[in-house]
């Protein structure tokens, strides 16, 4: 219990009236009787606050599951248990985390409707700024005594906790249609015909078949009354149980802001899921895994039902100012991997990635096929394009030529040996990486 505005009120004025007294004389009976008459106030007035108070109950109701970026609602009951007079005022403090956003408390609670009705149901929005576990560790109270001399904070349980996912229908949103992508250029449409595909289905002969694609059985089974003979084909299409491994750098390499709140890393991670979700919506099955700040494999799993199990799993990644070592992601990768992989590398490669990488890419090659992403450095970018002012400008300008520079080097080193590369903005990735990613599937090259 601590004292409240009223109190310090009185004993300002009280401290005045002892100061004018130390003048005026008389004025000494008249402050001495002032703090006689009011100690009884100030003594019942806290009492009153502690012993007299009605308890109070609560229970929180929210989702477990809430979505980045997205209001929610929190619902709290609060409820008077036993008899007793309730505080002259209630204030609501509720512990909600520092990975969300309110901006209602403290919240003054309708006391004449608790007192008659013995339950307060009070509801206030909430938004979610940061994926990962949540808990709020309970809510505080604030009681007023009748006579606003003392005050009494008491913390109440109400533990809650869940989840925040990223919003996955924004993450779509960042890559346009993608019911659109998917029926434009979806393996549905996507027929090949010859040895190595997926049979599909027979069907008669037509002109522009390879004699290659003849079933000669089914032919040899197919004539027709008049005697001519109906000659039957064998249909392929891409197959399409393949294998896809996305690996996503936690790093400083991505850690950095693209704006107020946006980080790489979160354009990045979006990309992943959306890129997870549509390889599963193609018949491929999908591993993933983490480097850098946190270490995470998922293994392989097929069919649009493993995608919940995905996101539970990537849901809560953060990127760190730490160390990350794409080659160590690599080799770990290819000790856990049992057939041909699709392995996609997303990080910020530089220079000296080159000869780090370079032991391990002919490895790769063998077995799987390998695409690196890297996301552009918007700010190296804008220092290389402007015109230097200073000395100081241009020096800079020029260190950020000629680090861009290195890097177009290394891609264009890697395009040459016959690796696949994508370079672009953390705005574009989700988009561009998906349009790759089916550009793959149709070349053949799994």
């Amino acid at each position: 219990m601590r004292a409240g505005a009223v109190f310090f009120i009185a004993a300002l004025v009280w401290l005045l009236l002892g100061t004018a007294a130390a003048f005026f004389n008389p004025l000494s009976l008249v402050w001495f009787l002032s703090i006689v008459c009011l100690l009884p106030f100030l003594i019942a007035d806290g009492l009153f606050l502690v012993l007299l108070s009605g308890k109070l109950e609560t229970e929180r109701t929210i989702s477990a599951s809430l979505t980045q970026g997205i209001s929610h609602q929190v619902v709290l009951r609060i409820r008077k248990s036993g008899k007793g007079f309730l505080p002259f005022r209630i204030l609501l403090f509720d512990l909600y985390p520092p990975s969300m956003k309110c901006a209602v408390f403290p919240a003054l609670l309708d006391r004449g409707q608790l007192q008659q009705y013995g339950e307060l149901k009070f509801e206030y929005p909430i938004l979610p700024l940061e994926r990962g576990g949540w808990q709020f560790q309970g809510l505080e109270l604030l009681f007023s005594s009748p006579l606003r001399f003392w005050k009494c904070r008491i913390s109440l349980p109400c533990l809650s906790q869940g989840r925040i996912y990223p919003d996955f229908n924004k993450i779509k949103a960042s890559a346009g249609d993608i019911r659109g992508i998917l029926e434009r250029t979806g393996l549905k449409n996507i027929r090949k015909r010859g040895h190595g595909m997926e049979f599909m289905s027979l069907r008669e002969f037509q002109e522009g078949d390879s004699v290659r694609a003849i079933d000669w059985r089914a032919t040899g089974r197919n004539r027709q009354s008049d005697g001519r003979q109906k000659v039957i084909v064998r249909e392929y299409q891409e197959e399409q149980d393949q294998q896809v491994l996305i690996l996503l750098d936690t790093g400083y390499r991505l850690y950095r802001r693209e704006g107020e709140f946006a980080l790489q890393f979160d354009s990045a991670l979006g990309a992943m899921l959306l890129l997870a979700y549509v390889a599963l919506k193609h018949g491929d099955s999908i591993a993933a895994g983490a480097f850098g700040n946190t270490e995470l494999w998922l293994p392989p799993r097929k069919g649009l039902r493993s995608f919940p199990v995905l996101i539970n799993g990537l849901y809560d990644l953060q990127s760190a100012p730490v160390p990350s070592s794409p080659f160590s992601a690599l080799e770990d990768a290819l000790k856990r991997l049992r057939r041909r992989t699709f392995i996609i590398l997303i990080s910020n490669f530089r220079e000296e990635d080159g000869e780090s990488l370079s032991w391990i890419l002919k490895r790769i090659e063998k077995r799987h096929l390998l695409l690196l992403v890297s996301l552009r450095e918007q700010e190296a970018e804008d220092i290389a394009r402007r015109q230097p002012a200073t000395p100081d400008e241009g020096l800079e300008t020029a260190a950020a030529f000629s680090y861009l520079s290195s890097r177009r080097r290394l891609y264009q080193s890697w395009e040459h040996s016959g690796l696949l590369t994508l370079e672009t903005s953390s705005a574009h990735l989700s988009g561009t990486l998906i349009n790759r990613y089916l550009e793959v599937k149709r070349s053949g090259k799994l």
